[in-house]
């Protein structure tokens, strides 16, 4: 089985994998690193990858709008997700005093950004593919830093300045585990949950999740009401929702709603239906097992 990440190695994608490997028991696993989340992503769909785990949102910084974007338009199935704590450091070859150049993935560059402010205000913040490739590059000038992981600096021999320099303490993203849409059963990756098998039975009160996507393409009044009531109307709870711009024009979103239950249930399976009749657009891009730690 080859895992698609965002590379290259000693990234926050790569530990996501690792937990999957782990939680799964997988062997004869490869992880195959690629520059950026919508490579990584589009890898599965490519026949690259049997999985790609990707990055959808931060406990700090909220959504990653490419992953969204990429969910709706592409044919894939969420499989699981994983959840990672963020320990972001200031890894450097040289010390504090030389520092002139902070490199990080733009989301780390964010989660740090009153730590910069106040240590480093005069320093120049640059932008990379992800923090491992922040670390690999400035293991080669002593006057840069990045902001990445303790893994990156075991990785890429760096020393660790200043450990935990994220604005908030409590800091986690939810990466999810895709694979290629309309896989037969015997290709799929093993995403039920430990003592189950087969369909799920009262999933609404197990572990799963589902996620969706609608798209209301006639704004009304009380339009996005009927659709949270019919969840508040069959007690499902909902886990998350995000609107994303449509890009058709200013003020036309589509909705990612997240919610506990499986497709498999009756109930949830009647909600669906309920949704699909006040929508333009239902997608439903997985059923899946939520994260445990």
């Amino acid at each position: 089985m080859i895992i698609g990440v965002l590379g290259p190695e000693g990234s926050y994608s790569e530990k996501a994998a690792q937990t999957w490997i782990l939680k799964h028991s997988l062997d004869s696993v490869g992880i195959q690193y690629f520059s950026d989340i919508e490579d990584a992503f589009l890898a599965v769909v490519q026949g690259k990858s049997d999985i790609s785990i990707v990055p959808i949102e931060n406990s700090i910084e909220g959504s990653v709008g490419v992953t969204l974007d990429l969910l709706l338009e592409n044919g894939v199935e969420i499989v699981g997700e994983i959840v990672v704590k963020i320990e972001h450091c200031l890894l450097s070859k040289g010390g504090p005093e030389k520092i002139k150049v902070i490199l990080s993935h733009p989301q780390g560059l964010a989660q740090c950004r009153h730590f910069l402010k106040k240590y480093f205000p005069e320093a120049e913040l640059r932008s990379t593919g992800s923090t491992s490739h922040a670390a690999r590059l400035a293991g080669e000038f002593e006057e840069m830093a990045a902001i990445a992981s303790p893994e990156a600096a075991e990785c890429y021999r760096l020393k660790v300045l200043l450990p935990n320099i994220q604005d908030r303490k409590e800091n986690y993203t939810r990466f999810i585990a895709l694979q290629a849409a309309g896989k037969s059963p015997d290709e799929q990756v093993l995403c039920v949950p430990e003592g189950k098998t087969g369909e799920p039975e009262n999933s609404s009160h197990s572990a799963f999740k589902t996620s969706i996507i609608v798209y209301l393409e006639k704004d009304r009044p009380g339009a996005l009401y009927e659709i949270l009531g019919a969840f508040a109307k069959n007690k499902i709870n909902l886990t998350r929702i995000e609107s994303r711009p449509s890009k058709k024009e200013l003020g036309d979103y589509y909705f990612y709603i997240d919610f506990e239950g499986h497709t498999g249930d009756v109930l949830i399976e009647e909600t669906l239906k309920d949704i699909k009749s006040k929508t333009d657009t239902l997608k439903i891009v997985g059923s899946y097992p939520a994260f445990k730690a």
